[in-house]
């Protein structure tokens, strides 16, 4: 979601629209490591990837991106972190930061509810705040999870629409192999999407402390080609 680029996507999505008839939060963080200070956890890690795509559409114009990120966790759930990755050239700095805080827990079944203000530095028109609430468990060898995202009306990205993201996930490890497999699927409509759905196929495995990956992802929108399917590739280490 993300400042040029929503622009672009919103139009494209608009005028495809006409003619035919998204993050740990927004972003999960690959790879992090924790540093036990009583009781608060401290949680870093850094990725590049080979596109940055959030819900599918990519953010990057197809191409590099850097993303660090830390959170200060305390122990009964409450936390609060920064993530950061630069995005496609825009009239703002190139750059995107997403400020997040919310409040996990569970056991059999985990839950995440919390609140993610996504900064453009230079473009703060499309500044926004989305709020998400996440559940998961395991099935056998499998983990799945289920997420919801909404961003109401707030007279900036979303001025015109609110958001509402609804996805899904599951992953579970390569019996005999380092890899763990995944898939993902997710449907959006409001601002960023209209009946807009993603989804991916990929590949992880841990090697030497580096989170390698590989996935596949694709949408049912061109958005000007930033939603044409396509490989992603990334490496994050843990800190």
């Amino acid at each position: 979601m993300r400042k040029q680029l929503i622009k672009l996507a919103a139009i494209g999505i608009a005028m495809s629209a006409m003619t035919l008839s998204m993050p740990a939060f927004a972003q999960d963080a690959d790879a992090a490591a924790e540093e036990e200070t009583g009781p608060i956890t401290i949680t870093g890690g850094i990725a590049l990837v080979s596109d940055y795509r959030f819900r599918g559409v990519s953010l990057s114009d197809k191409d590099f991106a850097v993303q660090p990120t830390i959170t200060v966790s305390a122990d009964n759930g409450a936390y609060i972190g920064l993530w950061a990755s630069n995005v496609a050239e825009n009239p703002g700095d190139d750059a995107e930061l997403d400020i997040y805080a919310g409040f996990a827990g569970g056991d059999a079944i985990t839950y995440d509810i919390g609140a993610t203000y996504y900064v453009y530095p230079g473009v703060s028109d499309f500044n926004y705040v989305e709020f998400t609430g996440k559940t998961g468990t395991t099935v056998g060898p499998a983990k799945l999870g289920l997420q919801v995202s909404y961003a109401p009306e707030q007279g900036s990205a979303t001025a015109f629409e609110d958001n509402l993201y609804i996805g899904a996930n599951a992953s579970v490890g390569v019996p005999g192999t380092p890899l763990t497999a995944s898939a993902a699927i997710g449907r959006e409509n409001g601002a960023f999407g209209d009946k807009k759905i993603d989804w991916s196929l990929g590949l992880a495995a841990t090697v030497s402390g580096f989170t390698l990956g590989a996935s596949y992802v694709d949408t049912n929108r061109f958005v000007g080609g930033l939603g044409k399917a396509g490989a992603v590739f990334s490496v994050s280490y843990g800190f």
